[in-house]
């Protein structure tokens, strides 16, 4: 999801890899939810311990999940940093622009929310992104200074119980009259509507997950994406890279070695059932998934610019270029593949058909959306967008 308002002749090729990148990993995180709710998730795949299963579960654990949300935050910051300098270079007006560009991204965030998924993000970044304009102008100490702060704060949760309760709100209660059997019943069998029902009350009972957890993690990242914004490290990448390759392997290895041992050992631990403990635990992993996502970045980075493997990453541009289409269509995919208004597969799969499924539509994504840039030079909701923030029709056709 660019919001870098470059000719196609003049992207940085890098920045829609990493997009098309963070596109995958984002929907394999995705389809384990749309393919059982949270829910009931749990009890769900309780029922899968077949070793090919529990390997599947493992490497989700390990590599996906919490790792590729920040990736598409820090470049959602990065892309907002890189179209504010530009504009302010040309001498053209940013604030109404960006707040045109934020309000759309926010209009089209809640009708995904409504009529195709409610675990959206779109919405959550379109109100970040208002606040760059004020943070753009910190300092870069105070920039990476907040960002660190924010994703490693661990109460969040108290806090937002606090203000819920001050304000006697209860996001809990709107699904406490369902059970999984019966959204299973409503997902495969009820009617539209009755899915568009669910999807709100779903949207609103995740509300302390979303403001809770992924809002800090999201804001931590826009920093960062800012504070390479603003600093041109994009245009100088290869160098950056290069000069954070041992630190970045060294962080790498300290946090795997405590991922393993939070999924192996630290969740048996008798003070694992203290709430305190429990807490400062599960932040830990949480930094140390960011942390693997960051390795992700470089590590793909490096493999385009420092070894002649660059054939194996190429094809993520594509994706990458019709990033917000492409998001979009991997969620109604979804409610094909799950609801009734499909092929009902909700909650039939087994954890690996999970892992294979998104595979294979990503890799038609990649060929549609090459396909579709042959012709066109934006993606259609890409396209959209751009003409709504700019206020004329813009010439898509190549």
């Amino acid at each position: 999801m660019s919001t870098l308002p470059t000719k196609p002749n003049t992207r940085i090729e890098i920045l829609d890899i990493y997009r098309g990148f963070a596109v995958l990993g984002i929907f394999m995180v995705n389809i384990v939810i749309m393919h059982s709710t949270f829910i009931n998730q749990d009890a769900y795949l309780a029922q899968f311990t077949a070793p090919v299963d529990l390997i599947t579960q493992k490497i989700l654990q390990l590599f996906f999940y919490t790792k590729f949300f920040p990736i598409f935050s820090l470049l959602f910051g990065l892309g907002i940093a890189i179209q504010v300098l530009k504009r302010k270079e040309e001498h053209k007006p940013i604030t109404g622009f960006l707040t045109r560009r934020m309000f759309f991204l926010f209009l089209f965030g809640i009708l995904h929310i409504v009529f195709i998924w409610s675990g959206d993000v779109l919405h959550l970044y379109a109100l970040l992104g208002l606040l760059t304009m004020a943070f753009i102008r910190l300092p870069n100490k105070i920039l990476v200074t907040l960002a660190v702060l924010l994703v490693c704060f661990p109460f969040y949760d108290f806090l937002l119980e606090s203000l819920f309760n001050a304000i006697h709100f209860e996001p809990f209660t709107y699904l406490s009259d369902y059970d999984g059997r019966k959204i299973n019943s409503i997902i495969t069998t009820g009617t539209y509507l009755e899915g568009v029902q669910l999807r709100s009350l779903e949207y609103l009972t995740n509300l302390p997950m979303l403001f809770g957890f992924l809002a800090p993690v999201a804001l931590s990242m826009f920093l960062l994406g800012l504070f390479l914004g603003k600093n041109k490290i994009i245009y100088s990448l290869d160098q950056f890279l290069l000069k954070i390759k041992k630190p970045m392997l060294l962080l790498a290895l300290i946090t795997n070695v405590y991922r393993v041992l939070f999924l192996e050992v630290l969740t048996n631990l008798n003070s694992y059932k203290t709430e305190i403990i429990r807490t400062l635990f599960i932040k830990l992993m949480v930094i140390c998934d960011v942390a693997m996502g960051l390795f992700y970045l470089w590590l793909i980075g490096w493999v385009w610019y420092y070894t002649p493997w660059q054939k194996i990453v190429s094809p993520l541009k594509y994706v990458g270029r019709m990033a917000l289409t492409n998001y979009i269509l991997q969620s109604a995919i979804g409610v094909v593949l799950f609801s009734s208004i499909g092929f009902k597969l909700y909650e039939t799969l087994r954890p690996i058909e999970t892992l294979i499924i998104p595979s294979i539509v990503f890799a038609i994504q990649i060929v549609l959306s090459k396909i579709w840039l042959k012709h066109f030079k934006y993606g259609p909701l890409e396209w959209l967008w751009r003409c709504l923030t700019y206020k004329k029709l813009i010439p898509i056709s190549n």
